[in-house]
């Protein structure tokens, strides 16, 4: 397992855990100054040296932290997002209600040959899950098309679960040959035109499901820190479920969790109108 949730101050970094006991400086945030990114918390800091033995530990240490941020977990493998993380994210605001989850193959065969240290039922099950747990969560998938050996039949069982799957995008990815692998040695390798057609045609599922959770969020209220830059005299940010949203440009409401209204959906971005505002500041584990 390879996190990394970070607080950049005083030039310092907190990340790394791995799977074995690991001690971390910790730093206590006193005082807390917006930089020019959502991302970052820079504070002042006093170190400590608690003991974080797993993912959680860390996690729910940091949601002790004063102060008014989001912890956004970006990406995390299906098999180390346990229950007691699913359940501190359902319970405690400071966690975005988003995850971005790995599956790179849904059919059995596939994911077996790539060596992933989970199964294609374990995998729907824990969407499932989540998404009972915490049902305005965003998901995102990575998936991987073109592996060696992968059949027709084997990749309509990947687009036959992903368009079943009650998930909010995808990230597709065209396998391509690299050296010194264990992939690039096997056989039956899938034709470069065959590899793009399916890129595609995940990539349109991958349009349809984003469309589809956008509408869902219309007409619902939803926090937002937007970036501290203008686009045609619009700012833009995420919430807490990753849905991207835009309001007209005020520098006072940037870097700032914002109460929105999500009023329409216009192409790939939703409309909002902001309704209240808070101090704010995201760490991000990626």
């Amino acid at each position: 397992m390879r996190c990394r949730p970070w607080i950049a101050g005083h030039g310092m970094i907190i990340g790394g855990v791995t799977n074995r006991r690991v001690a971390f400086p910790f730093a206590v945030a006193d005082r807390l100054q917006l930089g020019n990114y959502t991302q970052r918390l820079f504070c002042h800091i006093q170190y400590q040296s608690p003991i974080f033995t797993d993912f959680f530990n860390l996690l729910s240490t940091l949601t002790k932290i004063e102060g008014e941020f989001r912890i956004r977990i970006s990406s995390i493998e299906p098999n180390l997002l346990s229950d007691k993380i699913i359940k501190l994210a359902a319970e405690n605001e400071k966690i975005c209600k988003h995850f971005h989850i790995p599956l790179q193959s849904g059919s059995a065969r596939i994911l077996k040959a790539m060596q992933r240290r989970y199964t294609v039922d374990y995998y729907e099950k824990l969407i499932y899950k989540l998404k009972q747990s915490i049902p305005e969560c965003g998901i995102g998938v990575d998936v991987i098309v073109g592996f060696p050996g992968e059949s027709e039949t084997d990749f309509i069982q990947t687009h036959n679960l992903l368009r079943d799957l009650p998930v909010s995008y995808l990230h597709v990815f065209t396998y391509s040959e690299r050296p010194d692998t264990k992939a690039i040695s096997l056989d039956a390798r899938v034709e470069i035109t065959e590899r793009k057609r399916r890129n595609n045609i995940l990539r349109i599922l991958s349009n349809k499901k984003k469309n589809e959770f956008y509408n869902y969020a219309i007409g619902k209220e939803a926090e937002v820190i937007f970036e501290d830059a203008s686009h045609n005299g619009m700012m833009r940010g995420f919430s807490s479920n990753y849905t991207r949203i835009e309001s007209p440009y005020d520098e006072n409401f940037t870097n700032k969790i914002c109460k929105v209204k999500i009023i329409e959906k216009v192409n790939d971005i939703c409309k909002g109108e902001i309704i209240d505002i808070k101090n704010s500041v995201e760490l991000v584990h990626s």
